[in-house]
């Protein structure tokens, strides 16, 4: 069964490219148009790796990083960003809130499938 991964960004054009990157690999993908569209979806199905932007309308990454890791079914969950910023400041944000990794906008297709293949194989 292939893995499900959540993308949330509230631009289409990259929710576009993710999925097609991500399905292309073999991976299921459910997309979400921004924070609380994400943390609606997450809680309504399992997931195996969420990849979240920072800068978005109603619910920001981080915001939905600390959301999703009060949840007890996603304590453990890989979350990733990927997102346009990439000062150390929000870095060391994104650790604390529970983000697992970091990747900057625009995106290599390949680097994103090794990553997503090396946190969830």
């Amino acid at each position: 069964m292939a893995k499900t991964i959540l993308a949330v960004d509230d631009s289409a054009s990259i929710r576009q490219m993710v999925s097609f990157t991500l399905k292309s690999a073999g991976y299921e993908v459910v997309e979400a148009v921004d924070g609380m569209d994400g943390l609606e979806k997450a809680k309504a199905r399992s997931v195996n790796l969420i990849l979240t932007d920072q800068n978005m309308p109603r619910m920001d990454g981080l915001t939905l990083i600390r959301s999703l890791r009060a949840q007890p079914q996603y304590k453990s969950i890989p979350i990733l960003m990927l997102t346009t910023e990439s000062s150390e400041a929000m870095k060391t944000q994104g650790r604390a809130a529970g983000a697992t990794g970091w990747l900057v906008k625009p995106f290599d297709p390949q680097k994103l499938i090794e990553v997503v293949r090396k946190v969830i194989g």
